[in-house]
């Protein structure tokens, strides 16, 4: 079930929406009438996922011999073409 909320009394019921998502439910953010942000319950499927997922990828790059992880190379790379 989804509901929605101006964003003002998201801010004044913040609690109760983290609630809401702990039992499933969704709400849909408004401000000034237009939908601007959802919040969503976390399901332990997509952390399950995603923790999967990364213990894949350290064990690819090990034996890909890739090194180290480099903050700073990774931040240059996902920073290239956006000046």
């Amino acid at each position: 079930m989804q509901n929605s909320m101006g964003a003002f009394e998201a801010k004044t019921h913040f609690g109760q929406l983290i609630e809401r998502a702990i039992h499933g439910e969704e709400t849909l953010i408004t401000r000034r009438g237009k939908a601007v942000a959802k919040i969503v319950p976390i399901s332990s499927t997509d952390v399950e996922s995603a923790k999967s997922a990364a213990i894949r990828l350290r064990a690819l790059a090990k034996d890909m011999n890739l090194g180290p992880f480099v903050w700073e190379e990774w931040k240059s790379y996902r920073d290239m073409g956006r000046k």
